[in-house]
């Protein structure tokens, strides 16, 4: 044991498994604990300082000593490992609360859950104390606690993300506030919605900011997306604008996010993309019949007017013909390569009487798409 250093060895072992059971216990814990399993050296004796090594193993220490002293080693062992483990349970012994009323539980994220989204919810036992009531705020406000439950209850008065959290302060036995904060809570708030959509009536229109409303009940609209397959879609909020280039057919498809970077496809709908119908030629706010001389001779020019058209969309008129037939005279024929009459358009239906036929024909119209059409003729028989 001492000349092959093994007593070193062993005392090296000692003391490493003494500081590793210490570890186990808090700076409060080991005050004032006495530790069986020790490797110091004793004290003096008549002046002559020994160390552990020698005072258990040294020259003159019979062999039947040694042995007894290794015993003696694994009993002190055994016997601090029993006192820590005391010492610990001892500490979880020590009640802080009281808990005597139980109750099953289970909380989910949400209670809204789409086609194809997994149902989750935390299922566990809760307790508390029948005979001490939480303090619990909100905001800096009291809740009324009941049986150790207090009810939180917001007035949802506008749509978003909302967020929360309360502080639970209770008394423990020894007479201390113990205070515990909830982690922040969400929930959104959405106006109620519905939406009915004529699926014949899905129509976007080329050339014009075509508006279109999206709602997905559950989700905030701030975390809804929305893509087209061909053409632009823009806006926020639930309110959007495509504009559409060619005609045929398109799909809107709408996502939503349910979790934090989760975001799943919610629907996609199918529009189809028309030009906007061609107008109708306006002259004294009438597309033919009758008109008196005076209401002839009135008006300067002529314009295309889309009738029954939800759409705001103006067409420009580039080139109309206009064709004037007096009683047993020859036609007359005039140009324009606006909607206003040429100084020779005006001289002559100034010179118009009763029985003349007026025919507008030719007239070529650009709309909001920038396509050129060919309107129908109108023609006026003066009264």
């Amino acid at each position: 044991m001492i000349n092959q250093h093994r007593a070193s060895d062993l005392r090296k072992k000692i003391e490493d498994t003494r500081n590793k059971i210490l570890s186990a216990l808090d700076v409060q814990e080991r005050d004032g604990l006495k530790l069986a399993l020790n490797a110091q050296d004793p004290p003096k004796r008549a002046g002559i300082k020994t160390t552990w090594e020698e005072d258990n193993f040294g020259d003159g220490i019979p062999l039947t000593a040694a042995i007894t002293a290794l015993t003696k080693i694994q009993a002190d062992l055994k016997n601090t490992e029993s006192d820590v483990v005391k010492k610990i349970l001892g500490e979880v012994d020590q009640a802080v609360i009281n808990l005597d009323r139980f109750e099953a539980v289970a909380v989910a994220p949400s209670s809204y859950i789409l086609v194809g989204q997994p149902y989750k919810a935390d299922v566990f036992l809760t307790a508390s104390s029948s005979t001490s009531n939480p303090e619990i705020t909100i905001g800096g406000q009291k809740l009324n606690v009941v049986d150790g439950k207090g009810l939180y209850t917001a007035v949802a008065t506008a749509e978003g993300e909302k967020k929360w959290s309360a502080t639970i302060r209770i008394k423990k036995t020894d007479g201390s506030v113990k205070e515990y904060q909830l982690p922040e809570q969400t929930y959104t708030v959405a106006k109620p919605s519905a939406t009915v959509s004529p699926t014949k009536m899905n129509v976007f229109y080329i050339g014009l900011p075509n508006p279109v409303t999206v709602a997905a009940p559950g989700i905030a609209k701030e975390k809804i997306h929305v893509s087209i397959s061909s053409g632009e879609i823009t806006g926020n909020g639930g309110n959007y604008i495509v504009n559409v280039k060619q005609p045929g057919k398109v799909n809107v498809t709408v996502a939503g996010e349910i979790e934090k970077g989760k975001t799943v496809s919610l629907s996609t709908t199918e529009f189809r993309v028309k030009r906007i119908p061609p107008p109708r030629v306006k002259f004294g706010n009438k597309s033919g019949g009758t008109l008196t001389v005076g209401a002839m001779k009135a008006q300067n020019r002529i314009f295309a007017i889309l009738e029954d058209f939800d759409f705001d969309a103006p067409f420009t008129i580039s080139h109309f013909t206009m064709f004037i037939n007096k009683p047993r005279q020859d036609i007359q024929v005039f140009e324009s390569n606006s909607n206003a009459f040429t100084p020779a358009m005006t001289a002559a239906m100034n010179g118009v009487i009763p029985g003349s036929r007026v025919t507008f024909d030719y007239v070529n119209a650009t709309g909001p798409d920038g396509m050129k059409r060919q309107l129908d003729p109108i023609t006026f028989v003066v009264q």
